[in-house]
């Protein structure tokens, strides 16, 4: 994970808590970047998470699936056989 502060300069343990806090806040999500902007009093945050793999879902042949792969063949011939309209 990528920290960087802007404008000054904070302890290693001051870093680790506003990470704590985001990783509290936000639990479901990964950190990847955080970056401290300091101004005076005031701490500005913006961070980054990681990308969340995504796999696409479609209707096929009256079922939402993202992959054909555990299909029986006569699925199979059906989605093959069936007409495909273009974008």
């Amino acid at each position: 994970m990528d920290i960087i502060v802007k404008n000054g300069t904070i302890s290693d343990e001051e870093k680790n808590n506003y990470v704590r806090y985001l990783e509290n806040k936000f639990p479901e999500k990964t950190l990847s970047r955080l970056e401290i902007g300091l101004d005076g009093d005031y701490v500005d945050l913006s961070y980054k998470f990681e990308d969340v793999p995504f796999e696409r879902i479609r209707r096929v042949t009256g079922y939402l699936t993202g992959t054909l792969d555990r299909w029986n063949d006569a699925k199979r011939a059906e989605e093959h056989d069936r007409v495909k309209h273009g974008v």
